[in-house]
């Protein structure tokens, strides 16, 4: 690969940064959009520089931390409901029961997509729209997988996309109007810009969702660090709590804390639990490791959506 097409594929869509001069071979993927300055702003405020490749052993350690990055960093799961509605009735399911239409990235999520809805003897709609085509959330759909003939706005009535699983998952426009049944996307984990004291975090959880979020491995670690990126407060809860009585950490949802992922100073025995409990928390910037605040802090939370987010994993 020469390096026009890494500076294009590296620099311009997502940074890659290498974390140490002392570790020279390690690299950290920050997937974010930004030119090619801004990411190397980034890298240089955030860890060391813009990452550069020096030889082919190199470019491979690269290219397994993209890869491994993709694989661990997506905390979607997709939903297909065997029921037929019109694509805007499907939208309206999704955003009620789930998250919203899926949207499709890139081949890999296609391939995702025609894997779950495989046995489905019709199209599928996805949250592909003709507004410039873009996806239900409104986001720009970059990615397309149309057949050749297609989008052919047949009769001028053909304004929503649909997978047709007899062409391998290409995508076809359709009418609106037709009753299909559809496949909705749902984030295992979200973050509710709100300020909150760590009780009412857990409480509004357990309510509207799940839980707080648990961080019992690295993968949901990398999903936290990604929900954590876009919060309004400079740490985020987690649902680690502190028990003074046997000094040790837990998670409320019934984890241990094997993996760990604490801050210098922080996590240590004999925590101080005067006047008020401690409670765990996520930096949203930087290293984004976990930190000990007091419980009456107000900051913004993870929660988890669905039990097998923690159980999936174990």
């Amino acid at each position: 690969m020469d390096q026009k097409w890494i500076s294009v594929l590296l620099f311009l869509f997502s940074a890659v940064c290498g974390v140490s001069p002392y570790v020279p071979h390690r690299y950290h993927f920050v997937n974010e959009s930004k030119t090619w300055t801004e990411a190397q702003s980034y890298c240089r405020r955030t860890y060391t520089d813009l990452a550069t490749i020096n030889n082919m052993e190199q470019m491979k350690k690269l290219n397994d931390t993209l890869k491994d990055k993709e694989k661990k960093t997506n905390s979607e799961r997709y939903v297909f409901i065997n029921e037929t509605k019109t694509w805007t009735g499907a939208q309206s399911y999704c955003r009620e029961h789930h998250t919203d239409l899926v949207k499709v990235r890139n081949q890999t999520e296609n391939q995702k997509i025609y894997s779950v809805a495989k046995y489905s003897s019709t199209p599928v709609w996805i949250g592909l729209f003709n507004d410039a085509w873009k996806w239900s959330d409104q986001s720009r759909s970059s990615f397309r997988y149309w057949r050749s003939d297609q989008p052919d706005n047949l009769g001028g009535i053909e304004n929503c996309a649909a997978v047709f699983l007899t062409d391998q998952g290409q995508w076809h426009d359709d009418n609106c109007n037709k009753q299909l049944p559809f496949i909705c996307h749902e984030n295992k984990l979200v973050l509710i810009q709100q300020n909150r004291t760590w009780r009412e975090a857990i409480s509004y959880c357990r309510e509207k969702h799940v839980d707080l979020v648990s961080v019992h491995s690295e993968e949901i670690q990398l999903w936290v660090m990604e929900a954590a990126r876009t919060a309004s407060s400079e740490h985020v809860w987690l649902g680690m709590r502190y028990t003074c009585t046997q000094g040790f950490w837990y998670w409320v949802s019934g984890f241990s804390v094997c993996y760990q992922n604490w801050a210098p100073g922080n996590g240590t025995e004999g925590e101080d639990c005067s006047p008020v409990k401690r409670t765990g928390a996520v930096q949203a910037g930087g290293e984004q490791q976990w930190v000990s605040l007091p419980e009456t802090h107000t900051l913004n939370f993870i929660c988890t959506t669905y039990e097998e987010a923690m159980e999936g994993l174990q």
